[in-house]
């Protein structure tokens, strides 16, 4: 079978379960998942509970009907003619202490959890290394920006393969657009589990903040009520992307362990699965750029992770994403043979010629309104640039452009471009090397 994903095609979506026993998780977990649900939420129709549960109907009635012959629920003897006639339910005396002892274990509940060995699988559906991105779609996602021409041949072959990616360089020349550019052009969708569980713990991975733009039927309360086509325990969204930068210490990719809620959460690594990890500014962190390589090296290599629970018990999960370091040093300042290795893909970002500067200068003019002026350009190569050996950024238009806009609004004059707003606008560009007498 050839799972091969294209962008823009649609990924092998995970089947709904049919069954309880295809649910392949233990029946007593799912029992007070059931009923800490109904105990939080306050509902009594199976429609309402599937909902909230995430499973299909006829699942849910099956683990409804068992929590019945174990006496924790029971029938409240009413049909409600919103729901279909639906019988309603309601939590016995024993189901509500069953349920508030299994809170006092752990406070999930909601969506039932996907089982590791369940997910491995979708992993696998809609892995990262299934795409294969075209020069076109590269191009395409990264049409706002002005590269030189080997940098697409570099970078095609590094996105589709699915490994690390090295991008090295002065500062300002575009690292982070170009990762995000290259997350652009994946452009299909995956699933994403609210939750999984392993060794009778809950991991929950599903987060708004990394997992964007879900599609908005998944949250519409009426929508579960028709017939799906995947399980919904999962979220179908965008490949994620997690970007972090100087901020990034080892310990946050390990799992987070929540003790009121006795419940764990997916590390940042295993929240991008399907998707892109950026690690800007690499370098600039507490830890040593080494250490943090190292940590990725069994990932890198093998595709799984290792993940410890408070126990100290470890198991291996799924890694699948594409890792990209940017960084603004040399890599043999801040790596060693052996981790460089490790490492598929080193792509040198460089500053602009002087004729994209210009392509670059003139593209934020025209989007900024800003009328270009011969003389001031003329300037600005002649008498400025010179001052810092011709070194052009691809931040500077930016930058400059928008000085002058702030100062012709601070002046109160129409937008425009003089030798004399060059000079005001290229004296905030730098600081001025002096010593400041205290």
């Amino acid at each position: 079978m050839n799972m091969q994903a294209q962008p823009g095609n649609r990924v092998t979506p995970p089947p709904p379960p049919s069954s309880l026993e295809d649910m392949q998780l233990p029946l007593p977990m799912m029992r007070d998942i059931l009923l800490k649900t109904i105990f939080r939420k306050n509902v009594s129709m199976v429609s309402d509970v599937a909902e909230a549960v995430c499973l299909p109907r006829q699942v849910t009635q099956e683990l409804v009907d068992l929590a019945r012959e174990q006496r924790l629920l029971e029938a409240t003897g009413t049909l409600n003619a919103n729901n279909g006639n639906e019988m309603g339910y309601q939590l016995t005396d024993a189901g509500k202490s069953r349920a508030l002892d299994a809170l006092s274990q752990s406070e999930y509940f909601g969506a039932m959890p996907v089982p590791m060995a369940v997910y491995r699988e979708q992993v696998k559906r809609q892995s990262i290394r299934n795409i294969q991105i075209s020069r076109q779609e590269l191009t395409d996602a990264m049409g706002h920006l002005v590269l030189p021409d080997d940098l697409l041949s570099n970078l095609g072959p590094a996105v589709s393969s699915g490994r690390s990616i090295l991008m090295y360089g002065p500062p300002g020349n575009g690292k982070s657009s170009i990762s995000n550019g290259i997350r652009d052009a994946m452009g299909d969708k995956i699933y994403v589990p609210r939750a999984i569980e392993y060794s009778g713990q809950v991991i929950t991975v599903y987060d708004p903040i990394v997992h964007s733009a879900a599609e908005v039927e998944i949250d519409d309360p009426n929508s579960l009520r028709r017939r799906r086509t995947f399980d919904t325990r999962y979220v179908r969204c965008d490949r994620p992307t997690v970007i972090t930068g100087g901020e990034l210490t080892l310990d946050m990719l390990d799992l987070v362990y929540n003790p009121t809620a006795r419940t764990y959460q997916a590390p940042l690594q295993f929240k991008s699965s399907g998707g892109i990890f950026i690690v800007d500014d690499l370098g600039r962190q507490s830890e040593p750029p080494q250490s943090l390589v190292n940590r990725w090296i069994v990932p890198l290599e093998e595709g799984k992770d290792i993940l410890a629970l408070q126990s100290g018990e470890k198991f291996e999960v799924p890694f699948d994403t594409l890792v990209i370091f940017s960084t603004n040093f040399h890599p043999n300042e801040i790596f060693d043979q052996a981790a460089l290795r490790r490492i598929f893909f080193k792509i040198k970002i460089d500053g602009p010629s002087q004729e994209n500067f210009l392509k670059i200068f003139a593209l934020v003019a025209r989007k900024k309104k800003m009328p270009l002026d011969e003389n001031a350009l003329v300037h600005l190569l002649q008498n400025k640039y010179p001052t810092i050996d011709n070194v052009y950024a691809n931040y500077q238009p930016v930058f400059l452009i928008d000085q002058m806009i702030a100062i012709c609004e601070f002046e109160g004059i129409p937008y425009q471009m003089t030798p004399e707003l060059i000079d005001r606008a290229w004296a905030n560009m730098f600081v001025k090397d002096e010593k400041i007498v205290k």
